[in-house]
């Protein structure tokens, strides 16, 4: 056994992990970065990257099916799957040597292979031993199914949709969430007759239900199917199909089941309670500023109770590694963490829903206004329907932005501005907003919650 020691241990190479590992070496810290797989980890290699280059070429298979519709000639010929592949794997590989560049540029240690957390802290792989001042557990998260329901065959989960090799003609999506609704709208692009299954009564259960509702309207328009409210009950399959029932007894038939019923945390069989670290339902307990409890062990990213998204273990790597340091970094709550949804259209927010601004507030000390983008000069040449919704304190801050729409991804930045510093609406509303953007729908919110609606009644 050869021990090796360093002022921080990383064990996970994802998004949070390598955070932590760049910004300590910025630091002065030397870092070893422990990963099994391949540094980036499931948002860059199976996840985030590759799912929005399919998206991607989703909307450039919808452009060239109504390019005619703006009076474009183009024809839309079908989808080469090999060709789709290489593209989407051009992507990753080209972002994957820029990030081994940047590890290698910053003097950080990789070490390849499985990791397990001991007492020390340390961290090992196979007869090595690599003990850290600090040690960060980044170990991320991998693909939940149901009891009872095996992945295998044509029941697959979105790594193995990400692998076919070929475009199916039917598919049913188990899970209306985030990963679900993604796939639904690239298949649906791709000429796949699509059903999304959600138990819950609408499809981003977790977002605004004005957006849940704006959601399920555009994509009945698009054709996708939807059943909601009904728990899933079995799943049988041939070698050809697969044949799902709900518990009502309805059924329906398809080439493949794709489950998207969420993400757990990886922590099973990695050490962390025999080295003392507190686990609930997999997820590693940790205070505000993420110490799991164990002196000097951290944890960050989808083991982290909360909320699972890549920028949120992007920001809570950086986080650690400047509590390390000393330098008492601000903490973010998830409340003002942005999210996105990538599907067309896109679903992006920040804050408070509404019904949990009424809960926090009282319903007589929360307005909320929705500005539809049909008059929006901007979503109108894109082609786009949609809204922007904000939820205020009466006479007081913004608490919560809430948009439906293509390309509104990039909007929301400045509605976690407006969210994270408190700002009132008629603190934003004499802000200028370029014409013709999208950005103008949001200042059109903004000024009707200031009592000063400019183009709506």
């Amino acid at each position: 056994m050869t021990d090796h020691t360093f002022d921080l241990v990383v064990l996970g190479g994802g998004s949070g992990g390598y955070a932590a590992a760049l910004r300590a070496a910025e630091l002065g810290k030397s870092v070893a970065l422990v990963e099994k797989d391949k540094v980036g980890g499931t948002c860059l290699h199976r996840g985030c990257i590759p799912t929005k280059a399919l998206l991607h070429a989703a909307e450039v298979a919808d452009t060239a099916r109504d390019a005619s519709a703006i009076g474009i000639r183009a024809s839309f010929d079908g989808v080469d799957p090999a060709g789709v592949r290489a593209y989407r794997e051009g992507i990753v590989a080209k972002k994957f040597k820029g990030l081994e560049g940047l590890v290698k540029a910053r003097g950080i240690t990789v070490v390849a292979g499985e990791g397990r957390l001991e007492a020390g802290p340390a961290v090992r792989v196979g007869d090595d031993l690599y003990r850290g001042t600090d040690v960060v557990l980044a170990t991320g998260s991998y693909s939940r199914t149901l009891p009872g329901l095996e992945i295998g065959g044509r029941v697959l989960t979105s790594e193995h949709a990400l692998e076919l090799d070929e475009i199916p003609a039917r598919v049913v999506i188990l899970g209306g969430g985030v990963i679900g609704v993604e796939f639904a709208s690239v298949w649906r692009s791709f000429g796949v007759d699509v059903t999304v299954v959600e138990a819950l009564d609408h499809l981003v259960p977790n977002e605004d239900v004005a957006l849940s509702k704006a959601l399920e309207r555009a994509f009945r328009r698009r054709g996708i199917a939807s059943s909601l409210g009904v728990r899933f009950q079995g799943v049988t399959q041939t070698s050809e199909s697969v044949t799902v029932t709900l518990e009502d007894g309805k059924t329906f038939e398809a080439d493949y089941l794709l489950v998207a019923v969420g993400r757990g945390p990886a922590t099973a069989d990695l050490g962390f309670e025999e080295a003392g670290v507190t686990l609930d339902r997999g997820f590693v307990v940790t205070d505000d500023r993420l110490r799991t409890g164990v002196p000097h062990v951290w944890a960050v990213g989808d083991i982290v109770p909360g909320l699972q998204l890549a920028h949120r273990g992007f920001q809570q790597g950086i986080f650690v590694a400047e509590e390390i340091a000393g330098l008492s970094p601000v903490v973010v709550p998830d409340s003002h963490i942005p999210k996105v949804t990538y599907s067309h259209p896109e679903v992006a927010s920040v804050g408070l829903t509404e019904a949990q601004a009424v809960d926090a507030h009282g319903a007589d000390g929360v307005a909320s206004y929705e500005y539809n983008l049909a008059g929006n000069g901007k979503s109108e040449i894109l082609g786009t329907a949609g809204i922007v919704k904000v939820v205020r304190v009466k006479d007081g801050p913004v608490v919560g932005v809430h948009l439906v729409g293509d390309r509104v991804g990039e909007l929301i930045t400045e509605g976690q501005l407006a969210v994270g510093w408190e700002a009132h609406p008629e603190d934003i509303a004499p802000f200028v907003h370029a014409h013709p953007t999208q950005s103008e729908a949001l200042g059109e919110a903004f000024l009707a919650l200031a009592g000063k609606p400019l183009h709506a009644l």
